[in-house]
Order: structure tokens, then C-alpha cells, then sequence
């Protein structure tokens, strides 16, 4: 197999940098008879952080040609890296793993509370039974998906309950995730420690400090709530009843300011079509975020917080590159020209248009 070489400006420094792809990790030292493959800025892959791969509806089945197709989406788009915090069920062994997918870090299917969350996903095991479930799953995975609020009105998920949660999963070398998008979900997770949350929308800000302090990461999900809340204000009288207004509509100035108080911010899409990342992106610089934090929420930061080096000698052999710097001019995003994931070009699919 040829090795593949690439060299340019690389982020988040923009320093010259020429690396090979020695098998599945970079390394700087030349190899002889190398394919030039791309020049120009070099990010160690892009990252989406939330996302649902293989299935078109909620509470439909896992279909594994979806899946594959998700995944491939994702790839086309320079995503070298996912996280999906829940699935419909349990992947395949080749999630992941395969040369047309990213990497993929992921929690299973759902853990929710009797009655909540989407009929059909998930698993909703006695609020006595969760934390061992959660640890059982994070065992298997390294991630636990917990949904600890829904709708207005629902219980929340006890505190004591969390934290147990959290105790054990991280017992067993794990991380739980959470999905809150109310401020008495969004309170309870901080005070149990999660490792992340999940959406966030209605968070109290006044928390974001103690979310810092203590690596409790966000994902906002912002292009997917805030394209929600258009949709429901161009309904007058949706717009007076819906309870995602109020925290939909400030949900910009949360994200803007979770990364003002050192929160790690990731770019996630929870939506489809999958490949979707550049939308994230650019809905966090219109939140006030500078570009260059933007493309760390979906690169560089979110590798790093997810355990993977970036483009250093003996990081694994991921990258995008584009001709000019995205952080200049974000319409580059849409034009990748190369991805490369495990030591291999990723040949994207003919654009349609």
C-alpha cells in the first residue's frame, strides 16, 4: 500500500508541517516514494460529536445499508471522527472500523426513564437498576447515553441517581453523556458531574463556571435547535405555546458563552442528512463565536477530548485538507481537497449537482 503524504499550514498552530501516514499513525520523517496527496491547510480531521447514524425516523430500527450510508456521509464531508450518544441498537462490528466510515466512539442505545424519550429507542431500566446499566454499557464502549428530561412537566432524574451513575461509570474507565434541554435537568447534571451534556437548552449560564472547573463538556446542537426554532416561529400561534421558544431563542448566547467561560464546546449535528458538520460550524460563528473556536469544537479541540491526538508524529493518520484556511473563508468547508482516515484517502462520491 502506497504511503500517503500531505503537507501545508496545519491548525490550530498554522505552522508548515510535512507528514506521512506510516500505517495508521502520521510521522514526519520522509519516506521515500510517498504520494503527495494534498497541500495546503491541513486540520487532523473533522469531528461530529452527536450524532444518530442509521435510521431515517425516530424509534425506527437500526438498518445497517443506512448505516452505512450515514457514515459515508460523514466521511465525504471530512468528519474523520463521531460520537453518537445513543443508536437505535447495538452496531455492527465494523462500526467504525471500516474504510468507508470514520472512527467512531459510541454509548449504545439510549438509557431513559420509564415513559420518556422516543417509543421504540432506548432502554428504560427501574430508576434502582440505572446506574449499573449505564457502567455495564460504558464497560463495553467506554460511553453511557442517559436522558434525565423530556417534555415540560416530567420527572427529572434524581440526582442521587446520577451521581451513582457517574460513580460507577467512571468506576469502570467510562464517560456518561447526558441529554437535558430544560434548566432543572440541566442543574442536575452538574451538580452529579457528568462528562458531558447533551443539547443544554435552558442550561443556567451561571453554571457554566462550575462546568469548566470540573470538564463537563456541551454540546449544544445549535444548528438543529436553532433551524427547529425557525420553523416554529414562522407559526404565530405555535410560537405562543411551544415550550422550546424560550430556551431555543437564547440558545446562541449560551453557546457563545459557555466557550467565553472555558466550557470545551462540540460540534454536533442531531440531524440528517448526515455530513452535516459545516452547518454546526457555521451556526457557532453566527452565535459570536470566533471562527477559529468553531473549528476547534468540531477538530482539534474535540479530538483531543475524546482521546486522539492531532497532527503530531505518532497521532493517528487522520486529516482534511482544503486549499485555503477555513477559518478565512467557511465556504471551504463544503470542499475538501482530501479526506484521509487510518493511512488512507477517503475517495468522496461524486457531488450530484
Amino acid at each position: 500500500m502506497a504511503v500517503l503524504r500531505v503537507r501545508g499550514f496545519a491548525l490550530p498552530e498554522g505552522e508548515p508541517v510535512d507528514l506521512y501516514a506510516d500505517g495508521d499513525r502520521w510521522t514526519s520523517d520522509p519516506v521515500p516514494g510517498a504520494e503527495l496527496v494534498a497541500e495546503g491547510w491541513i486540520l487532523p480531521g473533522l469531528v461530529d460529536a452527536h450524532t444518530h447514524p442509521g435510521a431515517n425516523a425516530p424509534g425506527d430500527p437500526l438498518d445497517l445499508d443506512i448505516l452505512k450510508g450515514d457514515l459515508r456521509a460523514h466521511l465525504d464531508s471530512g468528519v474523520t471522527l463521531i460520537r453518537s450518544p445513543g443508536l437505535a441498537d447495538d452496531p455492527p462490528d465494523w462500526f467504525g472500523q471500516s474504510d468507508d466510515s470514520p472512527r467512531a466512539f459510541h454509548a449504545g442505545p439510549w438509557i431513559a426513564q420509564h415513559g420518556q424519550f422516543m417509543p421504540g429507542w432506548g432502554r428504560r431500566p427501574d430508576p434502582a437498576d440505572m446506574p449499573a446499566v449505564a457502567a455495564e454499557q460504558a464497560a463495553r464502549t467506554g460511553w453511557a447515553k442517559v436522558v434525565i428530561d423530556w417534555k415540560p412537566g416530567d420527572e427529572v432524574m434524581p440526582v442521587d441517581v446520577l451521581r451513582e451513575a457517574v460513580r460507577r461509570v467512571h468506576a469502570v474507565g467510562g464517560r456518561l453523556a447526558v441529554h437535558s434541554q430544560h434548566a432543572a435537568g440541566g442543574a442536575v447534571a452538574v451538580e452529579a458531574g457528568v462528562d458531558s451534556i447533551e443539547h443544554g437548552m435552558g442550561l443556567d449560564p451561571a453554571l457554566l463556571p462550575l462546568m469548566a472547573e470540573r470538564g463537563i463538556a456541551l454540546t449544544p446542537t445549535l444548528s438543529a435547535i436553532t433551524e427547529h426554532l425557525a420553523q416554529i416561529l414562522a407559526d404565530p400561534e405555535r410560537a405562543r405555546t411551544n415550550w422550546h421558544v424560550p430556551g431555543a431563542s437564547v440558545h446562541r448566547r449560551l453557546a457563545a458563552a459557555a466557550v467565553e467561560a472555558g466550557v470545551t464546546v462540540l460540534a454536533g449535528t442531531d440531524s440528517r442528512p448526515h455530513g452535516g458538520v459545516a452547518r454546526e460550524i457555521r451556526a457557532l460563528v453566527a452565535a459570536g463565536i470566533s471562527p477559529h473556536e468553531a473549528l476547534a469544537a468540531a477538530s482539534w479541540t474535540a479530538r483531543s477530548y475524546l482521546g486522539l491526538q492531532g497532527l503530531v508524529d505518532g497521532a493517528p493518520a487522520d486529516a482534511v485538507v482544503f486549499a485555503a484556511d477555513p477559518r478565512a473563508d467557511l465556504s471551504q468547508l463544503d470542499q475538501p481537497q482530501a479526506v484521509i482516515v487510518r493511512g488512507k484517502r477517503a475517495h468522496r462520491r461524486p457531488d450530484p449537482h
